[in-house]
């Protein structure tokens, strides 16, 4: 079985996020989720709890993001 880039979500106090996605990045967050509970066994009551740990992910495999973010001063 291939394996997805997130693995089980921690369990972490909820925050409350408004977004607005399109349909079809919606329909694929609920996909997305419904591939994990599988992988992992582990309940994604509400897909939208993806979102910050795909973003997350994201912004730590990005080399551009990383290589300006280090060019940054703190």
């Amino acid at each position: 079985m291939t394996k997805l880039k997130l693995d089980a979500l921690p369990d972490d106090k909820p925050v409350k996020v408004t977004v607005a996605l399109p349909a079809q990045v919606h329909r694929d967050l609920v996909a997305y989720a419904k591939v994990l509970e599988r992988q992992n066994g582990q309940t994604v009551a509400e897909p939208a709890k993806l979102i910050a740990p795909m973003v997350e992910r994201f912004m730590a495999t990005d080399r551009g993001f990383a290589k300006l973010r280090r060019e940054v001063p703190k």
